[in-house]
């Protein structure tokens, strides 16, 4: 599978943006798609998951701000993004992870800057 994220830019703090990752290639409801951050020099890092039957995980950092979903007609999952803080810039990354062989595949990242 093929993953294209988009949706990223500059924003300011306190306010909302929604990044998105589109799958081509595969059935996408077959997979678990995850969103990771990564600042320069550091550890990429898990933000949030969705399961193919549409569970939802968050990191700690994250819960009550951030609204992971899926659209399985479109191949496109979601990453809602709301009362962002200048810690939350970063390049944000998909990732999905197929339930049927365990392949993970990653797409390129968006950047995402918010200015306090």
């Amino acid at each position: 599978v093929q993953l294209q994220a988009s949706g990223g830019g500059l924003v300011q703090a306190g306010d909302s943006l929604t990044v998105s990752c589109v799958a081509s290639g595969r059935k996408f409801s077959d997979y678990e798609v995850a969103w990771f951050r990564q600042v320069p020099g550091k550890e990429r890092k898990f933000v949030s998951a969705i399961s193919y039957a549409g569970g939802t995980h968050y990191a700690d950092s994250v819960k009550g701000r951030f609204t992971i979903s899926r659209d399985n007609a479109k191949n496109t999952v979601y990453l809602q993004m709301n009362n962002l803080e200048p810690e939350d810039t970063a390049v944000y990354y998909c990732n999905a992870l197929s339930r049927n062989t365990g392949t993970n595949y990653w797409g390129q990242g968006t950047l995402v800057t918010v200015s306090s």
